[in-house]
């Protein structure tokens, strides 16, 4: 039995669906950071994934709030490259779905990258500009990819792990592994003047 680095296995798969997809060409995985994060139980409600932008919109670097000016904090991989996004799977979750429903959870995620890739999300017309008027017609979109990138036959052992629930893998592996990133703060750097 060996360890399992998770993160590594989803970066290698994330690469794949970035080359094969040209909708996602503009990714730049070396600048996306893969982070695993405990779920707090295996409720089929909560979080399976989620992508955290680390610039403000446009790509701004910092914003204006009620007359304050505020930054995200700088989040760097462990090679001192500075991050645009944080994508985190949520374990055991995440991996107690189907293989298509991981698929999908992947693409979803990935989806929300800004065409720009500036750091920001990629952002919809009208006021649910995250996933346009429908997260159903959104995971729907997402799932017709997973059906291309499938149709394109990609090596079997880029996501057989996948096939496996969390009991399943752990049972394989002496542990399962994966880098942390923190959710990263929103700064304060200056206050209204009076």
């Amino acid at each position: 039995m060996r360890r399992f680095d998770f993160t590594h296995r989803m970066r290698v798969l994330c690469h794949d669906l970035v080359e094969r997809l040209p909708e996602l060409s503009h990714i730049a995985l070396g600048r996306v950071g893969l982070s695993v994060a405990q779920a707090r139980n295996r409720s089929q409600y909560g979080y399976f994934a989620s992508l955290t932008p680390l610039r403000f919109q446009h790509g701004a670097t910092e914003t204006q709030r009620r007359g304050r000016t505020y930054r995200i904090q700088r989040v760097l991989d462990p090679q001192g490259v500075e991050l645009l996004y944080i994508l985190t799977f949520y374990l055991p979750r995440f991996m107690d779905l189907d293989l298509r429903e991981k698929l999908v959870t992947v693409l979803h995620e990935l989806w929300h990258i800004s065409p720009a890739f500036d750091g920001d999300i990629r952002r919809h017309p009208g006021r649910c500009f995250a996933h346009t008027g429908s997260q159903e017609k959104y995971d729907e979109a997402m799932g017709e990819l997973v059906d291309r990138w499938l149709a394109m036959s990609p090596p079997e052992d880029l996501f057989d792990f996948l096939r496996h629930d969390f009991d399943g893998l752990a049972a394989q592996h002496l542990a399962i592994t994966g880098t942390r990133y923190q959710r990263p703060r929103i700064l304060l750097v200056q206050q209204p003047s009076r």
